[in-house]
């Protein structure tokens, strides 16, 4: 698992570069502290309190994408409900604290997921 990557992700790659050719900026490696919880949100737009997540569909548990190993099945629920549970806990915590999230998967078309991000942008 070494090997697996934790940003600069294909699909995050992907939404990074269409947001800059819509002439969107954003901060990357950036740290938002929320109920004295540290968040590393993929995207971060600070001025107007937007974060955004890129989910892998396996990692994240897509309904549609996640197909579970064959072995190790139990290891790997429990992994995935786990990543899934504090996902719905960093976004409340966002939430409450008046930032919007914004939630990508990785088979969303990108300019579907660009225009997403610009509509959490509008909001502000």
């Amino acid at each position: 698992m070494a090997a697996i990557r934790s940003r600069d992700t294909s699909p995050e790659i992907a939404l990074r570069s269409a947001l800059h050719r819509r002439r969107v900026r954003f901060r990357l490696g950036q740290i938002v502290v929320v109920a004295g919880r540290r968040v590393r949100p993929d995207l971060v737009f600070r001025g107007a309190r937007v974060t955004v997540f890129v989910d892998g569909c396996f990692w994240h548990g897509c309904e549609a994408h996640c197909r579970m190993p064959a072995t190790n099945r139990e290891y790997w629920q429990t992994k995935i409900a786990r990543n899934v549970e504090r996902d719905t806990r960093t976004d409340a915590l966002l939430r409450g604290e008046g930032w919007t999230v914004v939630r990508v998967w990785e088979h969303e078309p990108i300019e579907e997921a660009c225009d997403r991000v610009l509509m959490g942008l509008r909001k502000h």
